[in-house]
């Protein structure tokens, strides 16, 4: 089949949500589908949806002749009104990737019911959607009233081959000194490091040591903001900022650390908890979203509230002090991560669903 896939930027961003998108990829590729990416510029939100009033895109996928068309949802403000036209003139089906919706992050009330409103129209345009989490199909599904097929596929953590066993976690557990926090995500106000950070400085200096891994371009101001906390704070020597990683750097980095800390205010899945806990990590993320479908709250890490920095820092002190409940928590993280499905299996199951949309499943059908 000839597939396309919407994106914007390009897919050797560092997020989940591109690792899960570059992993599809690879399985479609790799089983002799012709995958086509098409790429639009990052902007901001108005900007996007003023893409529906131009020809370009249109004219980009018509020239491509697909078979199947696959979309990042967060493209969706680009493309909830184009849609109805690439399906009444090109007859491409249309599924989209839903890491999780817009409107499910925290906004003033005015802007969530429009980008509500805006992700209702885009679902209902579709022809199918691949969810990550069970959170993300029940947002789906409140939108569109239950009757957009979906297909639950769950990310894996499995990336690498080369991981700890158990006896190497307890050993880390051990050692002395301050526990070895890791952060790793999107450097924005949505992940919450600013109240990780706030969080460490409330701790006594011998407790805890920061490693953050994450573009700092990416919303340079907020990165500004953290480099100005840091500094408030006097947290140079226990706070350090990696930049982003490639994946054999990152590989060592959790390998070393101790605890994996991203206090989110909302994710629709959150590949690099279950990442973590491959490593052995117990893992600190928040209620709100899907991280409570990774994080089992007291055994394999710890659930919070967005932005309650006491909170936060309790959990981070026990787990410094209490070395053999770390231990305990580590080796539970490493069986958690075990349970779950691997990468090859979940991309497999989207290979599948998109074939039942391609056109030798619709002629069978007709």
């Amino acid at each position: 089949m000839r597939i396309g896939l919407i994106v914007y930027g390009d897919l050797s961003y560092t997020s989940g949500g591109f690792l899960y998108d570059r992993m599809l990829v690879e399985r479609l590729r790799a089983s002799g589908h012709v995958v086509e990416i098409i790429s639009l510029p990052w902007r901001d939100y108005l900007r996007h949806v003023l893409d529906n009033f131009n020809d370009d895109l249109f004219l980009r996928l018509a020239r491509l002749s697909l078979d199947v068309l696959i979309q990042d949802e967060l493209n969706h403000p680009s493309l909830f009104l184009t849609n109805r036209r690439i399906q009444k003139e090109l007859g491409a089906p249309i599924l989209s990737i839903v890491h999780h919706l817009r409107s499910r992050e925290r906004h003033p009330a005015g802007l969530r019911g429009l980008y509500e409103a805006v992700e209702r129209v885009y679902l209902r345009g579709l022809d199918a959607a691949i969810c990550v989490s069970q959170t993300t199909c029940a947002d789906v599904n409140r939108l569109t009233g239950e009757r957009l097929p979906t297909l639950l596929a769950q990310p894996g953590g499995d990336r690498w081959a080369d991981l700890p066993d158990g006896e190497e976690v307890r050993a880390r557990t051990e050692r002395p000194g301050p526990l070895r926090l890791v952060f790793v995500g999107n450097i924005i106000p949505r992940k919450g490091l600013h109240t990780l950070i706030e969080a460490v400085a409330g701790l006594p200096e011998d407790c805890c040591r920061l490693a953050i891994v994450g573009h700092l371009d990416t919303d340079l101001r907020y990165a500004r903001r953290l480099v100005r906390l840091v500094g408030r704070h006097g947290l140079e020597g226990r706070v350090e900022f990696l930049g982003a990683l490639d994946e054999e750097a990152l590989g060592a980095l959790l390998r070393s650390s101790d605890v994996l800390a991203v206090p989110s205010s909302y994710e629709g899945f959150g590949i690099v908890y279950l990442e973590g806990m491959a490593f052995g990590l117990p893992a600190i993320g928040s209620r709100q979203g899907a991280a409570g479908e990774t994080i089992v709250d007291g055994v394999c890490g710890f659930l919070v509230d967005y932005e309650n920095v006491n909170e936060l820092a309790l959990h981070i002190r026990r787990l410094s002090s209490d070395r053999k409940m770390l231990s305990r928590m580590s080796l539970a993280a490493q069986e958690r991560f075990a349970a779950r499905p691997r990468w090859a299996d979940s991309m497999k199951s989207i290979e599948n669903f998109v074939a039942r949309w391609g056109p030798t499943a619709i002629i069978g059908a007709s």
